[in-house]
């Protein structure tokens, strides 16, 4: 992908030990240690957002922004073209455990973040048209 173009964007995560932190205006949340799945959208340009979550110098502005402090990205899932966030996070929330209202204060997802398997999660990014990258693409 030559050219900034926008899109919807799954960042697979790994949470090596269990974390209690403040997120935000969410507050307290705990998350066990393991694998998550963020989906986002930027329709400004994947290469841009994607750039900036692998960051660790940036001001905390995003739920994901405080997650990430603790966690690494392992895979980066990406679509170019429409918005398909919310699509994407529906459904993903009908087969993995949601982390209540995180990431998604500008709509109506219950979450945008999911607790998942990567096996699993593989199987559906890949059957709703999302290709793979490794993270060192985007940096």
């Amino acid at each position: 992908m030559a050219a900034d173009v926008p899109g919807t964007y799954v960042l697979e995560i790994e949470l090596p030990a269990p974390a209690d932190m403040v997120v935000g205006a969410l507050g307290r949340v705990r998350f066990d240690a393991g694998r998550y799945a963020y989906v986002g959208s930027a329709m400004n340009g994947l290469r841009r957002r994607i750039a900036r979550h692998l960051r660790a110098d940036k001001t905390v502005h995003w739920h994901i922004d405080y997650l990430l402090r603790e966690a690494t990205v392992a895979r980066v899932w990406h679509a170019p073209g429409e918005r398909r966030e919310c699509e994407v996070a529906r459904v993903l929330a009908a087969r993995f455990a949601a982390v209540d209202k995180f990431g998604c204060s500008d709509c109506r997802c219950s979450s945008h973040l999911f607790g998942v398997d990567g096996e699993a999660l593989s199987r559906l990014l890949v059957h709703h048209g999302l290709s793979v990258s490794s993270p060192e693409r985007w940096r």
